[in-house]
């Protein structure tokens, strides 16, 4: 055998065992498209086992003491109704029923409109809040949009 084959199968062996590794390794990884994240700018809150859901909740607002509208939806997989409690710190905590396997959109034409009595944080920052529903709580970090995103100018209280 010549040397350039020789050099070409020791090639062809060395990129056969880096595919093989590869393709052993992507089988171990996790599925990342199965876990559950936010996919936009707001949070997801998560009580119950998943069965009672904050979805991509924010709040806009021109902050630092002004009045904010609350963005997103929340989500009832549960036989009941529910009342959902959001206590976001500095404002007034707000409720919104929602009944049993169904989802309430916030802020939009065809869903309920809610707003914070008192933002205390600026654009781009975020305030501490805890969404309850059932007898279950989760603290989260709420963030906070202003006008300068011209998808959230519409929403500017």
């Amino acid at each position: 055998m010549s040397r350039r084959a020789t050099t070409t199968a020791r090639v062809a062996a060395l990129a056969a065992s880096a595919a093989a590794g590869a393709l052993l390794l992507a089988a171990c990884a996790p599925t990342t498209t199965t876990l559950n994240y936010a996919p936009s700018d707001g949070v997801r809150v998560d009580l119950a086992d998943l069965k009672l859901r904050g979805i991509n909740l924010l709040v806009v607002s021109e902050g630092d003491g002004e009045p904010g509208n609350l963005l997103g939806a929340l989500t009832n997989h549960t036989g009941d109704a529910e009342t959902f409690r959001l206590e976001a710190e500095g404002a007034a905590p707000v409720t919104i029923s929602v009944d049993a396997g169904e989802t309430v959109y916030l802020g939009t034409a065809d869903g309920e409109d809610v707003q914070l009595d008192v933002v205390d944080a600026i654009p781009g920052g975020s305030i501490p809040a805890v969404l309850t529903a059932g007898d279950e709580s989760q603290e989260f970090e709420l963030p906070v949009f202003d006008d300068t995103l011209p998808e959230y100018a519409d929403y500017l209280p």
